[in-house]
């Protein structure tokens, strides 16, 4: 590799998944050279990798990500689309069992993408590593910073042959993920350790490839059985995506207690017999099963507070999961990483790359995606047993009850009902949620009654099988 006339002009990007990929777009053009350095060795097409495990779970993009990934790579969704992926409108397409009832499949007012995970990154990665301003350094593995407290100047990387050397770098970005080591990279620096918070509602997933009954190939809807906290015992829920190529992955997960398990021939009766409707292990035992199941515990919500530390070093940033890992079930992550690389970018085209306090600019702007995801996920999981170990504060309480009453109200109130995936697809704040219009909309409650039955239609029903 020909290493750059001037280090101070290139950024370092540590971490090649989706976050990665996106924060390596956003600074080619400010830097002259942007290097992404990838543990794995990425795959040229759609397949598996050992270092994304959850890539054999559900995923979704909510439209606040396909947005912003759409920003840094136009047409991005287009292309997704052609090579097989879903774009299925919100609540149009859905058919949610929420904590207080069936919601109604209103009209669009945002919309997911559907896709396997391993479709998605290859075709981001692709459209990323067209441009010969970003090169991948894969099969390598990050050693450590090198620097100060004052300035990181690069980092130290092991190759796949063994040979360790350091990458100079006038940024580097660590988009690592739930592994990230920067918080050990900082003490070791010299800085105080980030405040961090863990909400773990030892939640376990159980994931299935299926392919679809012939008729239900395309433009069946998301299906989602969601869990209610207020039993007061396990929580399991479960949906099923339709992604490409006919296929629906179906996820299952419980909490403590409730943890669906690998064996193929418990998924089934976990589906009919544990969530709080049949639907979804009614809709499966038609289909025909495709892969093993896949099992991991790995969903605690973690937060650092890096845009709170007293001091932070110039030349680095951390985004995604490095920041905040969420619990997988409520499909942040994503949007998340898609909207701090926008930041990123934004911040380092205003001020320039390499301006003294960009690093700190960008780590307390991501801070609010980062936020609005952490209050959404966090909100549910700490009313699980255990989860944390004081238990909900009173401010998680009072917020729950609003909360439940809203999901209340949109289950039979359409405008109610867009208000809330005005937040759930990440497109705007929570505070639209306290407008006066919706607290009076919530003091009313709903305005039509409550759906006795998952509001499909009977075409739905006969393709599926179920009619």
């Amino acid at each position: 590799m020909t290493e750059p006339p001037s280090p101070a002009r290139v950024a370092v990007v540590l971490g090649g998944s989706h976050t990665g990929m996106l924060a390596a777009r956003a600074l080619a053009g400010p830097a002259d050279r942007v290097v992404v350095v990838e543990r794995d060795e990425l795959p040229t097409a759609p397949a598996p990798r050992r270092g994304l495990p959850q890539a054999r779970h559900a995923h979704m993009l909510w439209s606040g990500g396909v947005l912003a990934m759409e920003r840094l790579l136009p047409g991005i969704t287009r292309a997704l689309l052609d090579v097989g992926a879903r774009r299925a409108p919100v609540t149009t397409d859905m058919v949610v069992l929420s904590p207080r009832g069936w919601f109604r499949r209103w009209p669009e007012s945002h919309h997911v993408i559907l896709a396997s995970r391993d479709l998605l990154d290859a075709t981001v990665r692709a459209r990323v590593l067209a441009d010969d301003r970003i090169e991948l350094l894969a099969g390598t593995e990050v050693l450590g910073l090198t620097g100060d407290a004052r300035t990181v100047t690069g980092v130290r990387v092991r190759e796949r042959d063994g040979r360790e050397r350091t990458l100079a770098a006038g940024l580097v970005v660590d988009a690592t993920g739930r592994g990230s080591k920067a918080p050990r990279w900082l003490t070791g620096l010299g800085l105080p350790a980030p405040e961090r918070r863990e909400i773990d509602s030892g939640l376990a997933y159980a994931s299935r490839l299926y392919l679809a009954p012939e008729q239900a190939r395309e433009g069946f809807p998301v299906v989602n059985v969601q869990s209610d906290p207020r039993d007061g015992g396990p929580g399991r829920a479960g949906f099923l995506l339709p992604i490409e190529d006919g296929r629906w992955i179906v996820t299952l997960n419980g909490t403590r207690g409730g943890e669906p398990g690998s064996a193929a021939d418990a998924f089934l009766p976990f589906a009919r017999e544990k969530l709080r409707h049949p639907l979804i292990g009614d809709l499966v035992a038609r289909a025909e099963p495709l892969s093993d199941v896949a099992v991991t515990r790995a969903t605690v919500n973690r937060r650092h507070f890096y845009e709170r530390m007293p001091a932070w070093p110039e030349g680095f940033t951390v985004l995604g999961d490095a920041v905040a890992a969420y619990n997988p079930l409520y499909g942040h992550g994503l949007a998340v990483g898609a909207q701090s690389a926008v930041l990123l970018r934004k911040l380092t085209e205003r001020h320039g790359f390499g301006s003294p306090g960009l690093a700190r600019r960008v780590q307390r702007a991501v801070a609010r995606p980062v936020g609005a995801a952490w209050d959404l996920a966090g909100g549910q999981d700490v009313f699980y047993p255990g989860a944390t170990r004081e238990g909900p504060t009173s401010r998680d309480r009072l917020v729950a009850a609003y909360v439940s009453r809203l999901m209340h109200t949109a289950t039979g109130n359409g405008r109610v009902a867009r208000r809330v995936t005005d937040v759930t697809s990440l497109e705007r704040r929570a505070e639209v949620l306290l407008g006066p219009s919706v607290l009076l909309a919530a003091l009313v409650g709903p305005l039509k009654p409550p759906l006795t039955a998952p509001p499909l239609t009977a075409e739905e029903l006969k393709r599926a099988g179920l009619q």
